[in-house]
């Protein structure tokens, strides 16, 4: 049993981060995943200082070559709680390779929450913690749900 806590699009807003950061504490999350548009380097050391496993990817918005020095590149696919976990910025359909195999995938990019199904293959897009209307995601491996929170 995993909680996973996927973001996206943080934008560099430090206080959406610490609050999100805060509240995977407090459920105990498992790992950290952002979907890319970190923006800048304080939000990067920021969510790895929280000494919970992150596994992020670059975004658009991601120009900082320090960023690229620390986070997982332009897309990442490991195992997380049992399910094979794609990850992506910005899921097209040049992608759609990318995701065959996976049981889930992450991905960033749009700045609304969603759950769908691509190719038989679950996407889900935690929203932007960035935004007017800031939201995140919480996945449990074990049911293979998520819940999507706004701030």
């Amino acid at each position: 049993i995993m909680k996973i806590v996927v973001i996206g699009a943080s934008h560099g807003n430090i206080a959406n981060l610490k609050l999100v950061l805060g509240f995977a504490k407090k459920i105990k999350a498992g790992v950290i995943v952002h979907c890319g548009d970190w923006d800048n380097l304080k939000a990067v050391k920021l969510v790895y200082s929280y000494k919970i496993p992150v596994y992020g990817v670059l975004g658009n918005a991601d120009i900082d070559t320090e960023i690229a020095k620390i986070v997982n590149g332009q897309w990442l696919r490991v195992n997380l709680g049992g399910r094979d976990v794609g990850i992506i910025h910005n899921l097209t359909i040049s992608h759609q390779p990318f995701i065959i195999g996976c049981d889930i995938v992450f991905c960033g990019h749009r700045h609304f929450k969603s759950e769908r199904i691509v190719d038989g293959v679950k996407v889900i897009s935690p929203g932007a913690l960035h935004s007017v209307k800031p939201s995140f995601a919480v996945y449990e491996t074990n049911t293979n749900r998520v819940e999507f929170f706004d701030l």
